[in-house]
């Protein structure tokens, strides 16, 4: 429907006509009290106005221009229909390992080799597009923790940067427990019960200023819950030169902490072999227990003032150009 934001704007419409009744009478008061250069170029317009219908043109331009020019104040807008917010009052950090041992190709996607990280975009994808309702953050971890973004309703934003993280942008190391440091200092002020932390990784803390266990203690004081999701095959076959050879490609990931961390917070800890098990864990992830909010509704608005504002400046436009005119041919 079409509403007005200041519908009291209209009260401005006589104020032209009251203006133009009041000058004779400031005009008799004082008796050439403002004299104006050039006034002869004004005469014509006067004119036409004291006579009032001698440029009928004019002042119907004049009338209408003012009219628009009271409806654009009186901001006139489209209102949609009521649409109702999808909220969940979920606060959820995803963060995210680029430690040098994420290239490790254990992953497979439509049968083709990749890399742990480029697993890990693929799958969460489609975890962050699902997230309507929620607040979603990103940090990227390394050898020092980055918040990539604060938490917002702008999952694409979110999606994007993960997409466009790599491999070794914040360190080839792996600062486990600064990431849940930084988690905690963004999610201590949000509503309590709904601060989840998602921590993938595929090692061991191997830097940082905070050890994992005590960054998951202070977590738990904080009420924030931490799922743990441990991301590597455990085992692979590559050909070298005295054959084939079974390798541990995980024998660095650090279960336990992970483990220990989850259960401290009151998480849970997951196992992400290939790409089919990190789906189903995330898939998992999507049925967390939201925290009951009160539903949120609110209507599109479209502001149409630009129309009546702009069509008044043309009429003013032609207005000034008639008047240039008619004051050049008198002369």
């Amino acid at each position: 429907m079409l509403e007005l934001g200041w519908p009291w704007a209209f009260l401005l419409l006589p104020l032209p006509v009251l203006i133009w009744k009041l000058i004779p009478v400031a005009h008799k008061r004082q008796q050439a009290a403002l004299r104006v250069p050039f006034l002869e170029d004004f005469q014509p317009l006067a004119g036409s106005l004291q006579q009032g219908r001698k440029n009928l043109l004019v002042i119907l331009l004049l009338v209408i221009g003012w009219i628009l020019l009271v409806l654009a104040t009186a901001r006139p807008q489209w209102v949609g229909e009521q649409i109702e917010l999808p909220v969940s009052g979920r606060d959820l950090m995803l963060a995210v390992d680029l430690s040098g041992s994420m290239q490790a190709e254990d992953f497979r996607i439509n049968g083709r080799a990749v890399d742990r990280l480029t697993a890990t975009k693929y799958v969460a994808g489609e975890f962050i597009r699902k997230r309507q309702g929620d607040r979603l953050g990103l940090i990227l971890f390394g050898r020092n923790a980055y918040l990539q973004t604060p938490l917002t309703f702008d999952l694409t934003t979110v999606n994007t940067l993960l997409l466009e993280s790599v491999i070794g942008l914040a360190g080839t190391e792996t600062a486990i427990g600064d990431a849940i440091g930084l988690a905690i200092k963004r999610l201590k002020d949000k509503q309590e019960g709904s601060r989840v932390l998602i921590l993938l990784t595929d090692g061991a803390n191997t830097a940082g200023e905070i050890s994992p266990l005590k960054a998951a203690e202070l977590a738990a004081s904080h009420g924030l819950k931490i799922y743990t999701i441990g991301i590597g095959a455990d085992e692979i076959i590559r050909d070298t030169f005295f054959g084939k050879q079974r390798i541990n490609p995980s024998q660095d990931l650090d279960e336990k902490t992970l483990m220990a961390i989850a259960e401290q917070t009151g998480g849970l800890y997951f196992r992400a072999r290939d790409t089919e098990e990190l789906s189903f864990i995330y898939q998992h992830l999507n049925k967390l227990e939201p925290v009951e909010v009160d539903s949120k509704t609110f209507r599109p608005v479209k502001s149409l003032y630009v129309w009546p504002l702009a069509i008044a400046l043309i009429l003013a436009l032609l207005i000034a150009t008639q008047t240039l005119l008619s004051s050049r041919l008198k002369r």
